[in-house]
């Protein structure tokens, strides 16, 4: 009976290791916990995310968010309901489903990179622009706003 319980045990251990190295959706670590262990801030994300996917093997994510919404940084930026992406260590590239409004034109982010480890900056690439804003700035989860400074996000449903 004992050797039994063992197998019944060795069985689900291998079970439970193969499932983590799937594509599957996380659901035991919330996303803005997941970011610092790429060495990213917290902040990145709004605080309405709905759920999230990461392929181990190459770092693409989808994100859903329960609605697209707008956060105030140094600038406003918009979050559609879908973000994807590629994570890798102090990165994210090929980024969709982000934009940022510098004066009056909204751009897409296509890439986000903390900058050296002690300069306390992350640089935002829209194309082959960039930009560099304090890490500071996204240490803590932001609010997501339905409108932002009389602009309206285009909600699907609530």
């Amino acid at each position: 009976m004992a050797s039994l319980n063992i197998l019944a045990l060795y069985l689900l251990s291998l079970l439970l290791l193969s499932r983590t190295h799937l594509s599957l959706p996380l659901t035991t670590t919330d996303i803005h916990e997941l970011l610092p262990q790429y060495g990213l801030p917290r902040g990145l994300l709004p605080d309405n995310v709905e759920s999230y996917t990461l392929s181990p093997s190459d770092g693409t994510f989808e994100v859903k968010l329960k609605n697209p919404c707008y956060v105030h940084f140094d600038e406003v930026v918009y979050y559609g309901k879908e973000i994807k992406g590629r994570l890798s260590y102090g990165s994210v590239h090929d980024v969709s489903g982000i934009q940022a409004k510098k004066l009056f034109v909204w751009l897409s982010v296509t890439g986000i990179e903390v900058s050296k480890v002690d300069s306390g900056m992350i640089k935002f690439f829209v194309g082959s622009i960039s930009e560099e804003l304090p890490a500071k700035q996204f240490e803590v989860v932001p609010a997501c706003k339905r409108k932002v400074g009389g602009l309206r996000a285009e909600l699907e449903s609530i």
